[in-house]
């Protein structure tokens, strides 16, 4: 099935010429959207011959592409009558048609072939009128409630900046730019006071902790002992711990407090 356009600019009835359901559908369209061209293509309806002529009716808009939709139809009458719309050429053409067509085929309790096949089925040709096309006055209801929503809309959004612009407007900043600049200088001179105070809090507490390791240092070290009395002694740049690492006749270097000794190794005792 598809979809009926919203807005035709060009609608084809295929009905009867003289018959009552093409008037009701012409009062219809002009009522309800007089802006649309109605296009007749007459044919007859019902009788010998009336199913091929509705169906090259049907061909002829397609072939023409012109209408946006179609209505195809007729009033009530006996299921003789109407019997035309149930033949295979109608069904087949309704079918076959690239525009969207209406089935608007004797009263509202009357069904036909043609009803199934086509993209929607109306009750009558007043109805299938109706479908075809919208209801100007609804349409101009709707677009006066949307200018006014959205001139209301514009309205509150124009007050609200009004709003901000005059807040603004009456700020401290715009009276006395200079009460901004001072403000920020102020919060300026705290804050170098307060980095100030970080860093010298940070040094003082990094100096002691150098003092404390300073310490330790000195008395692990080597020459700290040497300066109470000892002797460092070295054989080929190396620290001597036992006597089992030297032999009688090498050359030794003593370190002591003020200063070196080179010395020989004449005896070894334990």
């Amino acid at each position: 099935k598809k979809p009926l356009p919203r807005f035709p600019r060009k609608v084809g009835v295929v009905t009867s010429a003289t018959g009552a359901a093409v008037q009701d559908v012409f009062n219809v369209l002009k009522r309800r959207f007089p802006v649309a061209e109605v296009v007749l293509r007459p044919c007859q309806v019902q009788g010998e011959g009336a199913a091929e002529d509705i169906a090259q009716a049907i061909y002829e808009f397609n072939n023409l592409k012109g209408a946006d939709v179609l209505i195809v139809g007729r009033g009530g009458g006996s299921i003789e009558d109407l019997w035309a719309f149930n033949e295979e050429v109608v069904a087949r053409a309704v079918f076959a048609s690239e525009i969207p067509v209406i089935s608007a085929v004797g009263h509202e309790t009357d069904y036909t072939i043609c009803d199934f096949v086509a993209d929607l089925r109306a009750p009558t040709p007043s109805a299938a009128a109706e479908c075809a096309v919208p209801d100007c006055y609804e349409l101009k209801s709707n677009l006066i409630a949307f200018q006014q929503r959205l001139f209301s809309l514009t309205k509150n959004k124009i007050d609200l900046e009004r709003g901000r612009l005059n807040a603004i407007e009456k700020s401290g900043v715009l009276r006395d730019p200079r009460t901004k600049v001072n403000d920020n200088r102020k919060e300026l001179v705290y804050l170098s006071e307060k980095l100030y105070g970080l860093v010298n809090n940070q040094i003082d507490s990094n100096k002691l902790k150098i003092s404390a390791l300073a310490g330790k240092l000195d008395a692990l070290s080597p020459l700290n002992v040497i300066s109470r009395g000892y002797a460092l002694v070295e054989k080929e740049e190396k620290p001597v711990t036992s006597v089992k690492a030297l032999a009688v006749g090498e050359n030794i270097l003593i370190k002591l407090s003020d200063g070196t000794v080179k010395a020989d190794v004449i005896e070894i005792g334990e």
